[in-house]
């Protein structure tokens, strides 16, 4: 049943950010709140052909000291693991929400999610895994292929939690953003935040019709929004658009065609997610 938002922990410097959107998600959208922390088993160490430099039987004694060291770091990560979910568990009831659940799994993160996607209404995941460089440029492996595998909204945080004051949709008039404007009408995420709604191209017919399709459709359902079409390369556009209007959380489709969803297709998960400074939710 996709009825839960799930965060995903690991110790890097978003978990704290990570926990704490959970939260705000999981109270505004009353739905269940998980905490997940995932053990990548994956020996350490590699099985490397010491046969030249040294005897066998040294060779044999060496690989099962390595052996015992990996199972030596499991043990480590896995209570590392704990100790992180407990601290998740009481940061989230401090900031309201009743009975947070903790999971620990071992495995890697894209395989573990794909078998918890069923369960999952909204995931929660950091820009950067505790083991990628903490560069702006740099988008973390994990979560590009999370983004690329996982069919479920995704909410990636880049910052230490803030509740959102505005937020603006990257709208196309395609299917998968109409869905959006349509999901941030009805969803209770988004109560009382006005709604900006941003075209990137001309300032044609076909372009004003589709943008005020959107605005009536978040008007119907009591919420403030204005809209714009900008006309430029669409990164940059966006990013102008958001520092000039206070924007605090974006919401993109993941992939498609068009030229915005586009972004997100090729060998890297788009500019847009390496470049953001605010949280980015990700629709299929």
């Amino acid at each position: 049943m996709t009825d839960q938002v799930m965060a995903a922990i690991d110790g890097s410097q978003f978990s704290e950010g990570v926990s704490d959107y959970a939260a705000w998600a999981s109270q505004a959208l009353d739905a269940p709140l998980t905490l997940l922390h995932v053990v990548d088993n994956h020996p350490q160490t590699a099985e490397a052909d010491l046969s030249g430099n040294i005897g066998l039987g040294s060779r044999e004694h060496l690989l099962e000291e390595l052996s015992q060291l990996d199972e030596q770091r499991a043990k480590v990560a896995q209570e590392q693991g704990r100790l992180m979910l407990k601290a998740a568990k009481e940061r989230a009831m401090e900031k309201g929400v009743a009975d947070p659940a903790t999971r620990q799994r071992n495995g890697t993160l894209v395989e573990t999610l794909e078998e918890l996607e069923s369960e999952i209404r909204l995931l929660v995941v950091g820009k950067h895994s505790q083991m990628t460089p903490q560069d702006s440029d740099y988008l973390g492996y994990n979560l590009e292929r999370v983004v690329r595998t996982l069919h479920r909204p995704i909410l990636m945080v880049s910052e230490a939690f803030k509740t959102p004051q505005k937020v603006m949709i990257a709208f196309d008039g395609s299917k998968t953003t109409r869905k959006g404007v349509e999901m941030m009408a009805k969803s209770p995420l988004f109560n009382g935040i006005p709604c900006h709604v941003v075209i990137v191209g001309g300032d044609t017919g076909d372009n004003r019709s589709q943008l005020d399709w959107a605005l009536k459709t978040l008007r119907d359902a009591g919420h403030e929004a204005e809209g714009a079409i900008r006309a430029g390369e669409v990164e940059e556009t966006l990013r102008r658009y958001q520092e000039e209007n206070g924007i605090d959380l974006l919401v993109m489709g993941a992939y498609g065609h068009s030229r915005i969803r586009h972004l997100l297709v090729g060998s890297t998960t788009t500019t847009m997610l390496r470049k953001a400074s605010v949280p980015v939710l990700l629709l299929r």
